[in-house]
């Protein structure tokens, strides 16, 4: 029965059958998980990068996590082990398919769960038990042109969602296009092109150095544009509706622009170079948040972390109580005013 129902060789494993919520505030929450497809830590001018790849949420009081690692150096390792219980060192795709997932675990204690894609590789397995919305890339629309759409398109499902929220605690996934080669002029409208010339071509070993980081910078800020849209989106929510909300980002691996004669990713792990595994994670809430104290997080902001504190970190954000949970890798846990 377990078989057929989960379409696996593998007899499905539960981790927890019970979990709950262990909301302590009468608030009602909801989380924003923005997940980046390609984007790399090195082009965040909030991590210290000279152009100004973060200008919309630079005057936010965002947090960057300036030394975190990826799990892999594609999608499909990365995403599925992020979400998995398993550690990049013992990830096996089999195992991860085969037994319950963070999205899982937080769906059966109560939470709302949504995930929204506009990745054309879909979310990888991890959101096959949840609420799903795919983009429909065919639609006529000025943001879409028949392959792809940009990642605007994500806003209005979200704001959709957010005028029907029907839960007191509430998970939105929203999966990126992000900074997905080489095609990278295809990932920002025209009005986004900031950094000149760019590479408006698909063989990006032919356009010049400088062109490829310009291309591949205006992603970042396209992203940037985004993820301030939703910020916004919250601030207000959090006012009119006195909700607790936060957004958290985070990229699935990075990208190489030419480094050492490198490009794209995708290689080997361990000869992977930096710039394929040093991925951005940021971390929102809003100003009367009761949950998080902010100054406690952004003293977090360098420690060396990784996909592997993904798990446990989403768990505490959404405050759910499972058997899963390991608090020693929830990057916030430490920072919860109600522990």
């Amino acid at each position: 029965m377990i078989r057929s129902l989960y379409n696996s060789s593998r007899e499905f494993r539960f981790l927890d059958i019970k979990p709950t919520q262990d909301k302590s505030e009468t608030k009602p929450k909801i989380t924003v998980l923005v997940l980046g497809e390609t984007a790399r830590a090195k082009n965040f001018s909030l991590n210290g990068y000279g152009p100004s790849t973060n200008a919309y949420t630079a005057s936010t009081d965002i947090v960057s996590f300036s030394n975190f690692t990826s799990c892999g150096t594609a999608t499909a390792v990365s995403v599925p082990c992020m979400f998995s219980r398993l550690n990049k060192e013992n990830y096996d795709k089999h195992i991860a398919d085969s037994q319950q997932n963070v999205l899982d675990l937080i769906n059966l204690s109560g939470v709302d769960v949504m995930w929204i894609d506009n990745n054309n590789g879909g979310c990888k397995g991890v959101c096959k038990r949840v609420k799903t919305i795919e983009i429909d890339v065919d639609q006529t629309d000025p943001l879409c042109d028949g392959e792809y759409c940009f990642d605007q398109k994500l806003l209005e499902p979200l704001e959709q969602k957010i005028k029907n929220l029907k839960a007191d605690n509430t998970l939105i996934v929203l999966h990126m296009i992000g900074s997905h080669g080489p095609t990278y002029f295809k990932r920002y409208p025209k009005i986004h092109r900031k950094f000149v010339p760019d590479c408006q071509r698909s063989d990006i070993q032919n356009c010049s150095t400088a062109e490829l980081i310009n291309t591949y910078d205006n992603t970042i800020l396209y992203t940037d544009f985004v993820l301030k849209k939703i910020i916004e989106r919250l601030e207000n929510i959090s006012i009119t509706g006195n909700f607790n909300s936060s957004l958290l980002f985070i990229s699935d691996h990075g990208e190489s622009l030419g480094e050492n004669g490198f490009f794209l990713h995708g290689f080997p792990y361990l000869f992977a170079p930096k710039e394929q595994t040093h991925i951005p994670m940021l971390y929102w809430q809003n100003a009367k948040n009761t949950q998080f104290n902010l100054a406690c997080i952004r003293n977090k902001a360098t420690l060396n972390l990784s996909h592997d504190n993904f798990f446990d970190t989403l768990l505490g954000i959404t405050e759910v109580n499972t058997s899963a949970y390991d608090p020693e890798k929830d990057i916030l846990n430490s920072c919860n005013k109600n522990t």
